[in-house]
């Protein structure tokens, strides 16, 4: 349980009195996981890890109860939202208690240019509201009809919208976070600006987030677009002239080699055999441009407004960013993936290199998005995994040739990103987490610095 005090369980629980405590053994398993079992190399690692008992608190002032409450008597403390992150970050890995947050859900003022919300809420509630003023959410996963936003800024860090907006770290997208500390008597602490950086995508190690503000953008049009081409560079030079068209709008470039296609049940009337596919979500009023861009690249449009005139919305986005790789191991549970940033190369020299070497080891599949005001190809490569010896190799030899390599094959906050301590993360740690409490084996700074 990670308790010091066992024999004081029982006064923890009577501590909690009247906010909801879930016990049973099926509920506790489900509420102590996330899709981990998209990597081999966590699956064994993270197998089994369940937290003693979940508390699913509804509002601050239950938050404070339980932060106290933990702190007083040593339990360690798992926040969760929707858990749909890959990388085990809301798997409690000493026992404890899972806080899940999915009670709090709470939209609390839309205006233009900004919400504020509650973490528990969904991300296609919140666009719900935001689109009925004419604004909606800068960027989300390609989970946003059933992930939190207090997951999202937790856990994530870019998704549909990255091509116009960046990442979630970028100055101006996260707007501000409330945060519980966990302590006998806990505080409430409000960050911005630069500071909602010391809990940005740190899984929770360092603070209960209960509230967010989070920059909103002018909705367009919008259209679903599917192009296919008979080969995969044309593909992908398509999607990097599509995104640096200054004219040409679009929050979503996704770009499979073929046979990740295959593997989309949904869009197979779209997707020709052996061809490679773009999937797009493009302003409706440039299709017309769009059209001759795709004619420039010998590619064909299967799918739009225009082509379909009746066309249904194929929620192009849920093929697309981590959930390509959901797709395709329905098809085949052996396949993995890596997750890669590409260096701005107008030739995408680089890309066309790891497609020629590999060959159908690593499957193609490109995000394209914007980092320090340029276009990159960011990568969620599908990958016929054989051994974890073999997936390393992959990655080391990927990051030797200057390929950068957010590891999705650990649970360790900083090994998976940056690749560093964070000094700024584990600072703000140690004045909101004293004992080390929150969501522990997480944080490689925490352990190694004291």
């Amino acid at each position: 349980m990670g308790v010091p005090l066992r024999d004081r369980w029982d006064e923890f629980i009577e501590d909690l009195n009247g906010i909801e405590f879930i016990t049973q053994s099926d509920r506790i398993a489900k509420l102590s996981q996330d899709y981990y079992s998209f990597s081999p190399v966590l699956q064994p690692l993270l197998f089994g890890k369940r937290a003693d008992a979940v508390v699913r608190p509804i509002d601050e002032t239950e938050v404070l109860r339980v932060a106290s409450a933990c702190a007083r008597y040593k339990i360690h403390l798992t926040v969760r939202g929707a858990g749909t992150g890959n990388y085990g970050q809301c798997v409690p890995l000493k026992g404890g208690i899972v806080l899940d947050l999915t009670e709090m859900q709470t939209i609390k003022r839309i205006a233009p240019g900004i919400v504020q919300v509650e973490p528990g809420a969904k991300l296609a509630q919140i666009n719900k509201f935001a689109e009925e003023i004419g604004w909606e959410l800068r960027l989300t996963p390609s989970t946003y009809r059933t992930a939190t936003i207090g997951g999202f800024i937790a856990g994530g860090s870019g998704g549909i919208g990255s091509v116009l907006y960046g990442w979630l770290s970028d100055r101006g997208n996260v707007l501000s976070v409330k945060v519980v500390t966990l302590e006998a008597q806990p505080r409430v602490i409000v960050l911005r600006g630069d500071d909602v950086e010391k809990v940005n995508h740190a899984y929770g190690t360092n603070g209960i987030i209960i509230e967010l503000e989070i920059a909103l953008a002018p909705v367009y049009p919008w259209a679903e677009v599917i192009v296919v081409f008979q080969d995969f560079m044309q593909a992908a030079r398509f999607g990097q002239a599509l995104a640096q068209a200054d004219g040409l709008i679009a929050k979503l470039i996704s770009i499979h080699a073929w046979p990740i296609p295959s593997y989309f049940t949904a869009l197979q009337p779209y997707l020709p055999p052996e061809s490679h596919a773009a999937l797009l979500i493009c302003d409706r009023t440039t299709l017309n441009s769009l059209a001759s861009l795709v004619a420039d690249f010998q590619g064909t449009i299967t799918y739009s407004p225009q082509h379909q005139p009746e066309s249904k919305l194929l929620h192009i986005g849920e093929f697309t960013w981590n959930h390509t790789t959901l797709h395709a191991r329905a098809t085949d549970s052996k396949l993995t993936y890596l997750q890669s940033r590409y260096p701005y190369d107008k030739n995408l020299q680089l890309v066309e290199e790891v497609t020629r070497d590999y060959g159908n080891e690593i499957m193609m599949h490109l995000e394209f998005t914007r980092s320090q005001g340029a276009i990159v190809a960011t990568g969620l490569e599908v990958v016929r995994f054989t051994t974890t010896e073999r997936l390393e190799y992959i990655i080391n030899d990927l990051e030797q040739r200057g390929i950068f390599i957010a590891n999705p094959h650990t649970y360790i906050l900083e090994d998976g990103g940056t690749k560093e301590i964070n000094p700024l993360q584990l600072n703000f740690k140690r004045q909101t987490d004293p004992q080390g409490l929150l969501n522990p084996g997480k944080m490689r700074g925490w352990w190694e610095t004291q």
